[in-house]
């Protein structure tokens, strides 16, 4: 049994691909280290020496698995991809961890998915009846059966002709011996970006992972384009339109670094950006603002910009507990928080205290936040959240609860007031939302307001995506 705790969306995957580098292995790992908060279940590169493709993943995080110094020697190559994984979709077990290689018609090929595809389900059941025989629960698994049963010839139509099967959100990196291919749904959900690192070349989930490399960030790749490099260069085509642009704006909320550029925009400008429009909108008479940390920092500066408000650090976080902490022999109701969480009772006694937290999924862990506040001694707690309330599951690559799981579901805002016990609190609007990033058009705003961009299954099972969330405390 897991136990997750944090009251916010859990993470999904992570991708890095390079291709023309005669150390791929080794700044795979590295861009898989910059992108660690986007999966920590199991991790993995597969690497290509341009005559075969040797792969080595396992469970845990990217350290562990890369620890044993015999691996590395054995991902020689010049080209590399690798994966951090979160399971959204797929049970949390090494035969689901990627990259997942295959060999088939036309050689080896390694893939490696970020998203969810919601007609996974239907794929699978078609193909099994076929006579398809599956060793993972993993949707990424499906593609590489669409593939395996292509009659095209060229990898890259064998690919385009796979892709166009699939609806839902995803980016991928693919290995063969010789190219390095990336691509990206034609809704944009998911981020995927294009870099340069002297003759190599490198697609990363998110730019953070070019840095740490020393790359230079070229672009974003655009929703629906398929990107294929090889020794010629690179070369790229585009996927028919989607009926819309729905990159996933969680991603600037909560999920990326605030140090990364995601869908061509920097995540920290935006989340400044959250947290004035959430100031102008919900202003609040108080003595100084603190952040949830981490990821509600950058709002938390910009609402204490625009509010004339002093931003303290009123709460320590301890980086050091694991995601699975279960306390033996005791109620952990109030542990849960106390492990995580230290609050700084010089700066909190005697203050009326704004707390700024990224988003309220369950509503328990800001309600133990709200009572460890009190007990360092502050006066007033009023709580500002910097997104809308989550109303509506995601079924787009975000484990968000079932919408009997999300407090925003049925509850308003006053009746989760008074479930956490603040003396206020207030979200940011829909509208101020989408006015924080560039073009707020071209985002996905599903799980606040349930206009899904595309068409959802009848019988698809969101309970599946939910891998252990009611052991959750969000």
């Amino acid at each position: 049994m897991s136990h997750n705790l944090f009251d916010r969306p859990r993470d999904f995957c992570g991708v890095f691909g390079i291709f023309g580098d005669d150390r791929a292995a080794e700044k795979t790992y590295l861009g898989l280290y910059a992108l660690q908060h986007r999966g920590q279940e199991s991790a993995g590169i597969a690497a290509s020496n341009g005559d075969k493709i040797s792969l080595h993943k396992g469970m845990g995080l990217v350290w562990s698995v890369f620890s044993d110094p015999r691996v590395m020697p054995q991902l020689a190559g010049a080209s590399a991809i690798g994966h951090n994984r979160y399971s959204t979709t797929g049970s949390s077990k090494l035969e689901n961890a990627q990259p997942m290689l295959i060999q088939f018609k036309n050689g080896q090929i390694a893939a490696a998915h970020n998203g969810n595809l919601v007609n996974a389900s239907e794929l699978r059941n078609l193909m099994e009846e076929k006579g398809s025989i599956f060793q993972t629960t993993s949707d990424t698994e499906i593609v590489l059966h669409l593939m395996a049963r292509s009659k095209k010839r060229s990898i890259e139509d064998i690919i385009t002709e796979s892709l166009l099967q699939l609806d839902g959100a995803y980016s991928f990196v693919f290995l063969t011996p010789s190219k390095l291919i990336g691509a990206r749904d034609p809704y944009g959900f998911r981020p995927l970006c294009l870099g340069k690192l002297g003759d190599a070349t490198i697609l990363a989930s998110e730019s953070c992972a070019l840095d740490i490399i020393g790359a230079e960030y070229l672009r974003s790749i655009d929703p629906g384009e398929v990107v294929i490099i090889d020794g010629e260069g690179i070369k790229s085509t585009s996927l028919p339109a989607g009926r819309r642009k729905a990159s996933c704006i969680f991603e600037y909320i909560y999920f990326s670094r605030p140090d990364s550029i995601i869908f061509g925009e920097k995540v920290d400008k935006v989340r400044r950006q959250l947290g004035k429009k959430l100031a102008e909108e919900a202003p609040c008479d108080a003595d100084i603002i603190i952040p949830v940390p981490d990821s509600a920092n950058t709002a938390a500066l910009g609402y204490a910009q625009a509010s004339n408000l002093r931003f303290e650090i009123g709460l320590i976080r301890n980086h050091y507990v694991g995601r699975t902490f279960i306390a033996p022999h005791q109620d952990k109701r109030d542990l849960d928080v106390r492990v995580k969480f230290n609050p700084v009772s010089g700066i909190l006694q005697g203050k009326k205290v704004v707390v700024m937290e990224d988003s309220i999924v369950r509503g328990t862990t800001m309600r133990q936040l709200i009572h460890l506040i009190r007990s360092a001694g502050a006066t007033e707690v009023h709580v500002r959240v910097s997104s809308p309330p989550v109303r509506f599951p995601c079924f787009y690559g975000i484990d968000i609860a079932t919408d009997k799981e999300l407090i925003a579901s049925s509850h308003s805002v006053e009746e989760i007031r008074k479930y956490i016990e603040a003396d206020s609190l207030e979200y940011l609007s829909v509208k101020g939302m989408l006015n924080a990033v560039n073009d707020g058009n071209s985002c996905c705003t599903a799980c606040f307001t349930g206009d899904y961009p595309t068409a959802i299954p009848a019988n698809f099972d969101k309970e599946q995506f939910s891998i252990d969330w009611k052991n959750g405390e969000k």
